[in-house]
């Protein structure tokens, strides 16, 4: 009897054993922070690589897949003509090959604003209707009908391949002739920072990175398209005013800020915001955001003309200014050229390159477009060897 009740003791104990390991070995290895993951990836970046992660280029008209699989670069900017070329089939077969080239998955996004500003929805072979602006939509549907539009054009955005809608817009107008007031939402502060809110929320929701623009705020500004502008309002207007629906939007979590071109006199008379260093530290400091700071196009003449047409040299005087990304519409070799040989004399130092790719990074793996891994695993994120 002993011996019998010591062989089944031997058998439950091997079966539990077993059935323990089984367990054990079906628990998933957790992944290491975003912040272990986006340091791991940067100590195995070239300089070239972490350079090229801080452009967004304009897609090129042809061989984008080709260009990306030579530079690397962080992300690329879609615009009418290039959905115009294709369907929504192209499209979805063009986005899925640059993320093929690319050894960092890439950032690929648009200005789907809605309204006067929409890219892919312009054209019926991508959607019925394009969509209406944020005004129009809160008009017949509230604020239950902006998240619903965001929510609508986020589904659109990715079922191209798409992960990126260069919006919202956090500009507050002074009144209908303005030049941002089509774009806008309103111009009551508090109505805009309520839709920034309920726009970056389910944008972060739905794993699609925003961007808020343009900081500190056009107002009653022209268009810095097409010339340089100056901003004579007070800092006190822009506590008040302007900057509340970016700072709405901050704390929402938005992931990127677009900093305008316009010279604003309450924090830099000389520079236009993009290539101001005292803009940038009011936004780090003042407003507290961490995210990834972006310039609007490069080659809109209210930075060209102020860098006396150089692309080259706007993009060295952006980075340095505090940018972590650029907005690249015109020139992306005479940028990345120049941006190289900035790093290589010591004109942009490595200490300052790798805490903005360190922030692309962590922005990247947060609305997954790269993959949460553990260093305990292959990592098959991203594919470093040069």
């Amino acid at each position: 009897m002993k011996t019998l009740t010591c062989r089944i003791f031997r058998k439950t104990a091997a079966f539990l054993l077993i059935l323990l390991m089984s367990f054990t070995f079906a628990l998933p290895v957790f992944a290491d922070s975003a912040e272990e993951q986006a340091d791991r990836i940067l100590a195995g970046m070239s300089t070239k690589q972490k350079i090229a992660q801080m452009m967004v280029v304009a897609l090129p008209e042809s061989g984008a897949a080709g260009i990306q699989e030579k530079y690397q670069f962080g992300g690329f900017i879609l615009y009418g003509r290039d959905f115009y070329r294709t369907n929504k089939k192209g499209m979805k077969k063009l986005t899925s090959s640059i993320q093929k080239k690319s050894k960092i998955p890439v950032l690929i996004g648009t200005d789907e604003e809605g309204g006067t500003v929409v890219r892919a929805s312009l054209y019926s072979k991508y959607r019925r209707s394009k969509f209406r602006s944020p005004r129009q939509v809160y008009k017949a549907g509230g604020y239950k009908g902006i998240t619903k539009d965001t929510k609508d054009k986020d589904r659109f955005l990715k079922s191209l391949g798409l992960n990126c809608n260069f919006g919202p817009v956090a500009d507050l107008p002074y009144s209908s002739h303005d030049f941002i007031y089509d774009r806008s939402f309103s111009v009551s502060t508090a109505r805009t920072k309520k839709f920034i809110k309920l726009a970056v929320t389910q944008m972060g929701k739905d794993r699609v990175v925003s961007v808020l623009k343009h900081f500190p705020g056009y107002g009653g500004n022209g268009d810095t398209h097409n010339r340089i502008i100056k901003d004579k309002r007070s800092l006190r207007t822009f506590k008040n005013r302007d900057l509340k629906p970016f700072a709405a939007g901050i704390k929402a979590g938005a992931d990127m800020i677009m900093v305008s071109h316009v010279k604003v006199n309450a924090f830099d008379g000389k520079r236009p915001a993009s290539l101001s260093k005292k803009v940038h530290r009011y936004l780090r400091n003042d407003m507290g955001f961490d995210g990834v700071v972006i310039t609007d196009g490069l080659g809109m003449a209210g930075i060209t003309d102020y860098a006396g047409g150089d692309p080259g040299k706007a993009a060295v005087m952006a980075v340095r200014a505090g940018n972590d990304m650029l907005c690249v519409t015109t020139s992306y070799k005479a940028c990345y050229n120049a941006l190289r040989n900035a790093v290589k004399s010591g004109e942009i130092s490595k200490t300052q390159l790798d805490r903005s790719v360190k922030r692309i990074l962590l922005m990247k793996i947060k609305r997954g477009i790269i993959p949460r891994v553990s260093s305990l695993k292959t990592d098959n994120a991203v594919r470093l060897t040069e």
